[in-house]
This record gives structure tokens, C-alpha cells and sequence, in this order.
């Protein structure tokens, strides 16, 4: 399956869009993904995913209307949407995850599912944190972890 990326600036740097020609497959920090062998492309979608998250940047947005395409088991897909059901502003612990997808003693499984999940931001991952309150792990860095949650505060 063909797939197009394109790179938008934003406050934490460049973000690397992925899509397959119907949806966003992947939203990436671009210092940490090599893209090589996927065409750079401005599709009608890339263009509608960097437009929205320029406007999530901006305090104009606060929850995204694309098409996504996430790639993972089953139990990570149900991980997955359940981040989505995370308000924006908001925040929520591993063991809510977990007891929101029907495992309450799969914190640790949970806490491995919002590392790979493959689509940052617009599956806000970076709104999970630890039972105590406390800011734990995020893929894109924790000053990138904080900075979000910062701007859903504001």
C-alpha cells in the first residue's frame, strides 16, 4: 500500500504525518522516525491533518475530526480508543485505562500500549499519567509531554 508523509512545524519541533491514502496511519515527533521509502506528499488529507494540528497548537482546536488508521493487536486498538475518549484538558491515570478497557490489572500492558501507540497527539497518549499524579514517560520526551498538557491547561 502506497503511503505519503509530510512535516509540519509546531512548538515541540517537527511532526511527521503518515497516511495510506484513506487515513492517518501515524503522527510522529521527526526526530525519531528515519521515513525513508514513503513518498513525500501534500495529499488532501495531510494537508487537512497539519491544518488541524496547527490549530490544536494554537488553542483552536480541541478535538481532531480525521480518519485514522492505527496498527497494532487487538488489545492495543482498545487502549488506543480509549485515550480518545480522554476530554481534552484532562488527564487520566493507567489503571483508568485499564479499567475502562476491561483489564483492571493490565496497568503495566496498558502503560506498554501507550508507548507504541503510533498516532501522537491526535490519540493523546500524552494525557496518561501515573496514579500518583505524576508525569511518567512520554515517546516524544517528557519537556513534550508537559508542554501539552500545558497548552490543554490554558
Amino acid at each position: 500500500m502506497k503511503q505519503n508523509i509530510c512535516f509540519t512545524d509546531s512548538p515541540v519541533g517537527k511532526v511527521g504525518i503518515i497516511e495510506n491514502g484513506h487515513a492517518v496511519t501515524r503522527v510522529f515527533f521527526a526526530a525519531e522516525n528515519n521515513s525513508t521509502g514513503i513518498n513525500i506528499a501534500e495529499t488532501e488529507l495531510l494537508k487537512e491533518a497539519c491544518r488541524q494540528l496547527q490549530e490544536y497548537f494554537a488553542g483552536n482546536r480541541k478535538k481532531f475530526d480525521l480518519p485514522l488508521a492505527p496498527e497494532g493487536t487487538s488489545f492495543q486498538l482498545k487502549v488506543w480508543k480509549a485515550l480518545q475518549s480522554i476530554p481534552y484538558g484532562e488527564t487520566r491515570s493507567y489503571k483508568d485505562i485499564a479499567i475502562a478497557v476491561g483489564s483492571p490489572k493490565a496497568t503495566r500492558a496498558v502503560g506498554m500500549a501507550n508507548n507504541r501507540n503510533p498516532i501522537a497527539i491526535i490519540i493523546p497518549c500524552h494525557r496518561v499519567i501515573g496514579s500518583n499524579g505524576k508525569l511518567v514517560g512520554y515517546g516524544g520526551g517528557m519537556h513534550v509531554k508537559e508542554f501539552l498538557l500545558n497548552l490543554e491547561q490554558e
